[in-house]
């Protein structure tokens, strides 16, 4: 911590105090534009620091870093499509939120969130580096195996009003997740058209199942000219919203803690992170049923809780060069490129550099949270936009960031294919969260497993590899307690339903 406050003026300098200040600012816009991922945003950057000083160059990296977590949340909310597949908890109720005209509401309470989780992630990271990377090495194929599992007990919570459609959406999008070929045999699987041949890639997915059925919702109230509600400017909400975002104790804390837990664990990602806390808030709510219908606690979970990862995903990065994140993968790059090898010897012989780089974290999480509140002013103008202004709009933005993924004209196919058939089964009750969740967790889940046969066939044995060990044991129970409270709630919601009707 003295070695934090002793380098922190390196960051405060007018070259890389500007330097933070763009890289926040272009953070927020590439974050909300739908298929600019945070991994993208960084990977762009990356060829633009090598004439920078290293203090300048990793300082901004990491602004754009922290800010597109955050950015993506823009365009999650205003025109329900994520900018990231961090976000995708954040439209479940941020969207509802803006069509109700409370869209600034909605991005005030998303970065008074993101700075909460931020900086709680931060401090983390300054305070528990060493022991949180030693815990970060426990976790190999088993432990990610389980940890995708819990993230599978999810789905059943995504699809409001139905933990059966809820579930039948998970297994449609782990079954997705499948295509292409085996990463064990190598062997094509359901590729019946040649646009498969590379599988799903989760952008393109995203994109067509949000923003598709989005667009054919919007062709379907031109034809029956249904009044848009007029959206005005939210007068004296900023000071209201910072007072209720200080009483969601209980939202931010769980959004905090898990987005810091899953930072650590390599290879999770804020969209794992964000969709647990969304679910572990939605359990833990005395009003279950309001969550999907525009409750302010659940933006503030899931923004909280993928900004919260930002500190952590860089732990095992910096003391062991095991990349938290694919972001982190591509900041790993950055480091080297400027000779700073990450290790234990990074505080040691890099301490100048690598703390004022923590410090320009700390500081981008602020710049963030400003920046961010000051566009949240005039966010009603979006939601102002003519339907037919806004179709085009959205298949323009929809097109470019599916194409610009891998310059593929077989995704923006794949994007359209998902999306038309999300858009019948939003007909029939179903949800694209679960899908999405589903595509995410399969390749984690599938990847692991047969990681872990394959070491276990040459040890103990399957069954003992995957069900023993602290760790693997701890991830079993909380599956087995999430599964359990779904059904619990199920039942009991059923129960109300039965009494009403009665």
């Amino acid at each position: 911590m003295a070695e934090f406050f002793e380098y922190l003026p390196l960051a405060l300098t007018f070259a890389n105090l500007l330097t933070l200040i763009l890289g926040v600012i272009g953070g927020l816009i590439l974050g909300a534009t739908p298929g600019l991922s945070p991994t993208m945003a960084v990977a762009l950057l990356v060829p633009f620091t090598f004439h920078m000083d290293p203090t300048t160059g990793l300082i901004l990296l990491g602004a754009v870093y922290t800010a597109t977590v955050a950015g993506g949340a823009i365009s999650a909310i205003l025109i329900n499509i994520p900018g990231a597949p961090a976000n995708i908890a954040t439209l479940l109720d941020g969207h509802p939120m803006a069509q109700q005209g409370r869209s600034q509401t909605a991005l005030y309470t998303c970065f008074i969130s993101s700075l909460v989780g931020g900086l709680f992630g931060m401090l983390i990271m300054i305070l528990f580096t060493p022991p949180l990377a030693r815990i970060a090495l426990e976790f190999g194929p088993s432990e990610m195996f389980w940890i995708a599992i819990f993230g599978i007990t999810v789905m059943a919570g995504l699809s409001a009003g139905s933990i059966i459609k809820g579930l039948i959406g998970g297994m449609f999008g782990l079954l997705i997740s499948t295509i292409g070929y085996s990463p064990l045999l190598g062997v094509p699987r359901f590729v019946f058209h040649d646009v498969l041949t590379g599988g799903v890639a989760i952008v393109p997915a995203l994109i067509g199942l949000f923003a598709i059925p989005q667009v054919f919702s919007l062709v379907e109230k031109l034809d029956l000219h249904i009044e848009r509600p007029e959206y005005k400017p939210e007068k004296g909400v900023l000071l209201r919203t910072f007072v209720e975002n200080l009483k969601m104790v209980k939202a931010l804390g769980i959004g905090s803690v898990v987005g810091s837990i899953i930072g650590v664990i390599p290879g999770a990602g804020g969209q794992v992170a964000g969709l647990i806390a969304y679910d572990q808030i939605r359990k833990f709510s005395k009003k279950p049923g309001s969550f999907g219908t525009g409750n302010p606690e659940g933006v503030a979970a899931a923004e909280s809780a993928n900004n919260a990862m930002v500190g952590p995903s860089l732990i095992p990065l910096l003391t062991l060069s095991i990349p938290g994140s694919p972001t982190a993968a591509v900041l790993l790059g950055g480091l080297l490129i400027h000779g700073l090898f990450p290790g234990p010897d990074l505080f040691l012989n890099n301490a100048p550099v690598t703390y004022a780089f923590i410090g320009s974290l700390v500081l981008a999480q602020l710049a963030m949270c400003i920046f961010g509140l000051a566009m949240s002013r005039y966010s009603y103008m979006v939601m102002s936009v003519p339907n037919l202004f806004m179709i085009a709009a959205v298949t323009v933005l929809a097109v470019y960031g599916t194409y610009s993924v891998q310059n593929s004209f077989d995704d923006v196919i794949v994007m359209f294919s998902l999306g038309s058939l999300m858009y019948i089964g939003n007909k029939f009750g179903f949800s694209a969260a679960p899908v999405v969740l589903g595509i995410i967790l399969g390749p984690i889940a599938e990847d692991n497993f047969l990681k872990g046969k394959l070491i276990a066939d040459t040890d103990v044995g399957a069954f003992s590899y995957f069900f023993s060990g602290p760790m693997n044991i701890i991830i079993i129970l909380l599956c087995a307690a999430s599964i359990g409270y779904s059904i619990y709630g199920e039942i009991k919601a059923f129960k109300k339903a039965k009494e009403q009707a009665t």
